[in-house]
């Protein structure tokens, strides 16, 4: 057990023998247990020195051990659920000094990443996808006539997803060969990790027991009466100490509880399960944070570390008072709920990144957090909105897009009340493409009734929020990660005018219409230029009559948004313009057509012009 972070390397002999699963495997099954200890150990060591998710990947350590162990991987197929717990994975399959650049610009992804390893079967950043995903192999193998083994490792959290269900019914109709392992880190399903349910967990896995099984079922098929009352006599047994029947129900084996720290017994497990025909799951019991005691104590607030500085270097400076765009949105929430008796928030398993811990304290009868479901959070929201009262969605925006259907048939097509609070828009950072709000102007701006806005600093967000809140029909309001600019707030509040911008600086030649917060970083731009600047904060509807007094007044309108450019504000612009016959000159700046890989946002922003010194010199140049 581990209290603190080592701050120097530590020693360990018998992973850094390991550069592949082929040398774990050469590995004497008595040292199992010692190689799971230094891997604890050095994954403490690099994310203490990096940042970055750690709490799951410390409960999977014995887990993914004894799956390198006993399957042929990368012949065998791992699809490993949201690659957060894949730090170990990495560890073992031949990134173990390069896990110092994990999440840097260059540098390993936070995820499995296809590109990044042969052993990276299948990139996941959005959870409950490796069902599917490895069902999808699974046909794959079998239309090829392979052996391979496929195994998807699936969390509890994940489990809450749809996706993971319909994979679930599919796998039992498809009776191909995979095995599903569900990572019981948080004993939502069960807490009877007994004696008896583990002793019935062996014998189910036994050979014995299954090859009796086999020939029970031959026998006993000619008479079916029998085998009848025999299988519901297995099935009643196994649900009086386990959660078998829902899976065995779906036409896929069970197998559990088994205790996921017990290097040895997965093995021992695995190896008796592995050749089994059909559809199989075993369910693992670990512990989030394993071996690190403050994460095992607080596995939700430690899900991950921010870079971890050595105590002879941490400094006694006082934390920065200005707040998150996050803890903008909580502090709102928490005001408005006083005020308003019909407010209801929701979020799907985002409360805690989106600032709601101090809501869900004070109104727990009003927060609802529906696990990883986007799309029913979305039509749950829309189901309140029916009958009076007045839901507030808090997302990020990478996720609403698997609500995206959800958004446009439950709640705008019946021109609902619903106020979208889209956290994490435009860049992220370390966490990469799968977890960055690149497209939500587009894909929000094309629905009909929508009202979209996006805030210059904390205290427009407060104040769209507020409008969003109070307007009749569906709304969002869409803001970043990260600190915000450290404005003065007050604590009023106020309803913006529908579709108007403000113009911030009076200048010649050229209006730069900015969409958002980037508006700080295009400050300096319009004073070197003496150019208009305009905060334009509404996507839909515009404000079209400014631009059109601008285009008419300037020789060069400029779009800046931390959005796609493609189908973004800026192609608004673009629409508007063409639909009056305005030939005023337009550049478009925002986000290029490509997944831009992870790093430091700033050092992001540079590499694609998005920062003040890169817009500057695009619009230097189209000027000539």
């Amino acid at each position: 057990m581990f209290n603190e972070i080592p701050h120097e390397r530590p020693e360990t002999p018998l992973l850094d023998s390991i550069d592949s699963p082929a040398d774990l495997r050469e590995i004497a099954f008595e040292q199992l247990e010692e190689v799971a200890n230094e891997l604890r150990h050095y994954l403490l060591y690099t994310v203490g020195k990096t940042g970055g998710h750690f709490g799951a990947g410390l409960g999977v350590v014995e887990l993914t051990v004894a799956l390198h162990y006993v399957f042929n991987t990368p012949e065998d197929k791992l699809v490993w659920d949201v690659g957060h717990q894949t730090y170990p994975h990495k560890i073992l399959t031949g990134r173990r000094e390069e896990m110092l650049s994990i999440r840097q610009s260059g540098g390993l992804a936070a995820f499995t990443n296809r590109k990044e390893s042969k052993y990276d079967t299948f990139g996941a950043g959005h959870s409950s996808t490796s069902i599917s995903a490895a069902l999808g192999m699974m046909v794959a193998a079998s239309q090829q006539e392979s052996d391979r083994k496929i195994v998807s490792i699936i969390g509890d959290g994940a489990m809450t997803a749809g996706l993971a269900f319909e994979a679930l019914n599919h796998a039992g109709e498809l009776e191909g060969d995979i095995l599903i392992i569900l990572n019981d880190n948080n004993m939502s399903i069960s807490r009877n990790v007994g004696g008896l349910s583990s002793y019935f967990a062996r014998m189910w896995a036994s050979k014995p027991y299954n090859v009796l099984r086999s020939g029970s079922k031959k026998v006993l098929s000619a008479l079916p009466p029998a085998w009848k009352a025999a299988h519901r006599a297995e099935e009643y047994m196994k649900g009086m100490v386990s959660p078998a029947t829902i899976f065995e129900e779906l036409g896929i084996t069970y197998f559990g509880l088994v205790d996921g720290h017990d290097v040895e017994g997965m093995v021992n497990m695995l190896n008796n399960i592995k050749d089994m025909k059909g559809p199989r799951l075993l369910h693992v019991v670990t512990q989030k944070g394993k071996g690190y005691l403050p994460a095992e104590e607080d596995p939700y607030g430690m899900h991950a570390l921010s870079k971890m500085a050595a105590a002879s270097e941490k400094s006694t400076q006082v934390s920065e008072s200005i707040p998150s765009y996050s803890n903008v949105f909580g502090t709102w929430l928490c005001q408005m709920a006083e005020q308003e008796q019909d407010l209801i928030a929701i979020t799907p398993a985002m409360g805690e990144g989106s600032g709601m811990r101090e809501f869900e304290e004070k109104f727990p009868d009003r927060f609802f957090d529906v696990a990883i479901a986007e799309q029913h959070a979305v039509t749950f929201a829309a189901g309140m909105a029916c009958d009076g009262m007045k839901p507030v969605v808090a997302i990020y925006s990478t996720f609403l897009q698997r609500g995206y259907d959800q958004l446009i048939h439950d709640v705008a097509l019946q021109d609902l009340d619903v106020l979208f609070a889209i956290d994490r828009a435009g860049l992220v950072g370390e966490d990469g493409p799968t977890h960055a709000g690149s497209f939500d102007l587009s894909f929000l701006r094309c629905i009909p009734n929508m009202l979209v806005m996006a805030p210059s600093d904390e205290q427009e967000t407060r104040h769209m929020l507020f409008t969003g809140y109070h307007h009749k029909g569906p709304a969002a309001v869409r803001y970043p990660r990260g600190k915000a600019t450290g404005c003065a707030v007050s604590d009023e509040l106020s309803q913006l005018e529908i579709g108007k911008g403000i113009i911030k600086r009076e200048g010649e030649k050229v209006a730069i219409l900015v969409f958002g917060t980037l508006l700080a970083d295009v400050i300096p731009v319009a004073e070197e230029l003496n150019a208009t600047l305009v905060d334009m904060r509404f996507i839909k509807p515009l404000d079209e009559d400014l631009i059109a007094s601008l285009a008419e007044s300037h020789v060069l309108l400029v779009s800046v948004e931390d959005n796609a450019i493609k189908g973004g504000a800026g192609s608004g612009v673009n629409e508007f313009l063409e639909s009056k016959k305005l030939q005023t000159p337009i550049l478009n700046l925002g986000l290029p057509d490509k997944f831009l890989e992870h790093g430091k946002v700033s050092e992001m922003r540079a590499e694609i012009g998005l920062d003040s010194k890169g817009i500057l010199n695009a619009i230097r140049q189209r000027l000539k």
